[in-house]
Protein backbone atom coordinates (compact mmCIF):
# COMPACT_ATOMS: atom_id res chain seq x y z
CA UNK A 1 0.00 0.00 0.00
CA UNK A 2 1.55 3.47 -0.99
CA UNK A 3 2.02 6.05 1.76
CA UNK A 4 -0.97 8.31 -0.43
CA UNK A 5 -3.30 5.84 -0.17
CA UNK A 6 -2.33 5.08 3.31
CA UNK A 7 -2.60 9.27 4.71
CA UNK A 8 -5.88 9.18 2.60
CA UNK A 9 -7.17 6.64 5.11
CA UNK A 10 -5.15 8.43 7.66
CA UNK A 11 -7.31 11.62 7.27
CA UNK A 12 -10.55 9.61 6.91
CA UNK A 13 -10.44 7.99 10.33
CA UNK A 14 -9.49 10.79 11.76
CA UNK A 15 -12.33 12.95 10.07
CA UNK A 16 -14.56 10.20 11.51
CA UNK A 17 -13.19 10.22 15.00
CA UNK A 18 -13.42 14.11 15.14
CA UNK A 19 -16.86 13.98 14.20
CA UNK A 20 -17.86 11.14 16.18
CA UNK A 21 -16.09 13.17 19.34
CA UNK A 22 -18.20 15.94 18.27
CA UNK A 23 -21.24 14.07 18.13
CA UNK A 24 -20.77 12.76 21.61
CA UNK A 25 -20.03 15.92 23.16
CA UNK A 26 -22.89 17.59 21.74
CA UNK A 27 -24.96 14.75 23.37
CA UNK A 28 -23.12 15.14 26.64
CA UNK A 29 -24.16 18.45 26.23
CA UNK A 30 -27.76 18.07 25.62
CA UNK A 31 -27.71 15.41 28.79
CA UNK A 32 -26.10 17.66 31.09
CA UNK A 33 -28.39 20.62 30.43
CA UNK A 34 -31.31 18.08 30.98
CA UNK A 35 -29.56 17.48 34.47
CA UNK A 36 -29.25 21.08 35.34
CA UNK A 37 -33.04 21.61 34.05
CA UNK A 38 -34.56 18.85 36.54
CA UNK A 39 -32.36 19.70 39.01
CA UNK A 40 -33.70 23.28 39.06
CA UNK A 41 -37.17 21.68 38.57
CA UNK A 42 -36.91 19.67 41.77
CA UNK A 43 -35.54 22.62 43.57
CA UNK A 44 -38.52 24.95 42.47
CA UNK A 45 -40.93 22.15 43.76
CA UNK A 46 -38.84 21.31 46.92
CA UNK A 47 -39.20 25.60 47.59
CA UNK A 48 -42.94 24.78 46.85
CA UNK A 49 -43.79 21.81 48.92
CA UNK A 50 -41.74 23.82 51.67
CA UNK A 51 -43.71 26.75 51.51
CA UNK A 52 -47.43 24.99 51.61
CA UNK A 53 -45.76 22.88 55.07
CA UNK A 54 -44.67 26.47 56.43
CA UNK A 55 -48.40 27.47 55.69
CA UNK A 56 -50.11 24.64 57.50
CA UNK A 57 -48.01 24.60 60.13
CA UNK A 58 -48.71 28.32 60.41
CA UNK A 59 -52.16 28.25 60.39
CA UNK A 60 -53.43 25.28 62.26
CA UNK A 61 -55.43 25.88 64.99
CA UNK A 62 -56.52 28.69 64.09
CA UNK A 63 -60.53 29.53 64.76
CA UNK A 64 -61.21 33.41 63.83
CA UNK A 65 -61.42 34.15 60.68
CA UNK A 66 -59.55 37.57 60.59
CA UNK A 67 -56.35 36.01 61.88
CA UNK A 68 -56.55 33.45 59.62
CA UNK A 69 -56.76 35.41 57.04
CA UNK A 70 -54.57 38.37 57.70
CA UNK A 71 -51.91 34.69 58.57
CA UNK A 72 -52.69 33.63 55.13
CA UNK A 73 -52.16 37.03 53.58
CA UNK A 74 -48.44 37.34 55.60
CA UNK A 75 -47.32 34.50 54.30
CA UNK A 76 -48.69 34.90 50.59
CA UNK A 77 -46.97 38.68 50.40
CA UNK A 78 -44.13 36.88 51.81
CA UNK A 79 -43.92 34.58 48.69
CA UNK A 80 -44.83 37.44 46.55
CA UNK A 81 -42.69 40.99 47.60
CA UNK A 82 -44.54 44.21 47.24
CA UNK A 83 -48.03 41.97 46.75
CA UNK A 84 -51.45 43.16 47.16
CA UNK A 85 -54.01 40.38 49.01
CA UNK A 86 -57.22 40.62 48.99
CA UNK A 87 -59.61 37.96 49.88
CA UNK A 88 -63.45 38.35 48.88
CA UNK A 89 -65.96 35.80 50.75
CA UNK A 90 -68.90 34.83 49.22
CA UNK A 91 -71.58 35.74 52.14
CA UNK A 92 -75.62 36.28 51.42
CA UNK A 93 -76.05 37.08 47.73
CA UNK A 94 -73.17 39.24 47.79
CA UNK A 95 -69.83 39.08 49.81
CA UNK A 96 -66.76 40.17 52.84
CA UNK A 97 -63.62 41.96 51.30
CA UNK A 98 -60.61 41.64 53.33
CA UNK A 99 -58.00 43.78 51.75
CA UNK A 100 -53.95 43.74 52.83
CA UNK A 101 -51.88 45.99 51.48
CA UNK A 102 -47.93 45.72 50.49
CA UNK A 103 -45.58 47.86 52.39
CA UNK A 104 -44.69 49.67 48.77
CA UNK A 105 -46.93 53.08 48.48
CA UNK A 106 -50.10 53.23 46.81
CA UNK A 107 -51.09 56.18 44.57
CA UNK A 108 -54.35 57.68 46.10
CA UNK A 109 -55.21 58.80 42.38
CA UNK A 110 -55.31 55.38 41.36
CA UNK A 111 -58.84 53.50 41.85
CA UNK A 112 -58.22 50.46 43.41
CA UNK A 113 -58.77 46.77 41.70
CA UNK A 114 -60.76 45.88 44.44
CA UNK A 115 -63.83 47.84 43.82
CA UNK A 116 -64.18 46.68 40.30
CA UNK A 117 -65.59 43.84 41.36
CA UNK A 118 -69.48 43.07 42.06
CA UNK A 119 -70.97 39.69 43.58
CA UNK A 120 -71.74 38.45 40.44
CA UNK A 121 -67.44 38.81 39.38
CA UNK A 122 -66.81 37.02 42.37
CA UNK A 123 -69.35 34.44 42.20
CA UNK A 124 -68.42 34.07 38.58
CA UNK A 125 -64.30 33.13 39.16
CA UNK A 126 -65.40 31.25 42.50
CA UNK A 127 -67.09 28.71 40.48
CA UNK A 128 -64.76 28.88 37.36
CA UNK A 129 -62.35 26.22 39.29
CA UNK A 130 -58.95 27.44 37.43
CA UNK A 131 -57.07 30.70 38.15
CA UNK A 132 -57.89 33.26 36.80
CA UNK A 133 -55.86 36.43 35.23
CA UNK A 134 -56.79 39.95 34.14
CA UNK A 135 -58.15 38.95 30.68
CA UNK A 136 -60.16 36.32 32.43
CA UNK A 137 -61.62 38.50 34.78
CA UNK A 138 -62.73 40.78 31.77
CA UNK A 139 -64.45 37.74 30.25
CA UNK A 140 -65.96 37.58 33.37
CA UNK A 141 -67.51 41.27 33.88
CA UNK A 142 -64.47 43.04 35.65
CA UNK A 143 -65.17 46.49 34.09
CA UNK A 144 -62.55 49.07 35.50
CA UNK A 145 -60.04 51.87 34.26
CA UNK A 146 -58.65 49.85 30.95
CA UNK A 147 -55.84 52.74 32.31
CA UNK A 148 -55.23 51.35 35.51
CA UNK A 149 -55.50 47.71 34.51
CA UNK A 150 -53.13 48.77 32.46
CA UNK A 151 -50.86 49.27 35.04
CA UNK A 152 -51.47 45.65 37.02
CA UNK A 153 -50.47 42.36 37.19
CA UNK A 154 -52.86 40.45 39.02
CA UNK A 155 -54.37 36.84 39.30
CA UNK A 156 -57.73 35.29 41.19
CA UNK A 157 -57.53 31.76 42.45
CA UNK A 158 -61.02 30.31 43.56
CA UNK A 159 -61.82 29.11 46.90
CA UNK A 160 -63.76 25.80 47.52
CA UNK A 161 -64.65 23.29 50.01
CA UNK A 162 -66.48 20.30 49.61
CA UNK A 163 -67.75 21.69 46.11
CA UNK A 164 -68.98 24.74 47.98
CA UNK A 165 -67.93 27.81 46.54
CA UNK A 166 -66.67 30.12 49.26
CA UNK A 167 -64.64 33.16 47.12
CA UNK A 168 -61.36 33.96 46.28
CA UNK A 169 -58.39 35.20 46.88
CA UNK A 170 -56.64 37.84 44.39
CA UNK A 171 -53.06 38.75 44.64
CA UNK A 172 -51.95 41.61 42.23
CA UNK A 173 -49.11 44.31 41.91
CA UNK A 174 -47.24 46.31 39.45
CA UNK A 175 -47.18 45.23 36.09
CA UNK A 176 -43.39 45.93 35.81
CA UNK A 177 -42.98 43.20 38.25
CA UNK A 178 -45.07 40.26 36.40
CA UNK A 179 -46.37 37.41 38.53
CA UNK A 180 -44.08 34.53 37.51
CA UNK A 181 -45.51 30.75 37.56
CA UNK A 182 -43.60 29.87 40.66
CA UNK A 183 -45.66 32.52 42.80
CA UNK A 184 -48.74 31.50 41.58
CA UNK A 185 -48.13 27.87 42.30
CA UNK A 186 -47.33 28.51 45.99
CA UNK A 187 -50.62 30.38 45.99
CA UNK A 188 -52.30 27.47 44.60
CA UNK A 189 -50.76 24.90 46.32
CA UNK A 190 -52.22 26.12 49.78
CA UNK A 191 -55.83 27.13 48.84
CA UNK A 192 -57.08 23.58 49.43
CA UNK A 193 -56.02 24.19 52.45
CA UNK A 194 -56.78 27.56 53.13
CA UNK A 195 -60.38 26.62 51.65
CA UNK A 196 -61.22 24.29 54.26
CA UNK A 197 -59.59 26.76 57.42
CA UNK A 198 -61.93 29.36 56.12
CA UNK A 199 -65.26 27.14 55.92
CA UNK A 200 -64.07 25.73 59.23
CA UNK A 201 -63.89 29.14 61.20
CA UNK A 202 -67.58 30.39 59.44
CA UNK A 203 -68.92 27.45 60.23
CA UNK A 204 -67.99 27.87 63.90
CA UNK A 205 -68.87 31.44 63.55
CA UNK A 206 -72.41 30.44 62.48
CA UNK A 207 -72.86 27.86 65.16
CA UNK A 208 -72.11 30.19 68.07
Amino acid sequence: MSDQIRNKRLRLLIARLNKERKKQAKQIDILCNDLIAAQKDFIKSFKVIGFAADFYEGIAGLTDLNELLAIAANFIKDQIPDANVAFFLLANNNFELHIFESDQPINPEDRRIENFFTAELVDNIAKANRICNIDDMLAMGLAGNPCYLEKVAAVALPLNHLGRSLGLVLVYRSSQKPLACDEIKCIAQIAPGLSRSIFSCRALINSA
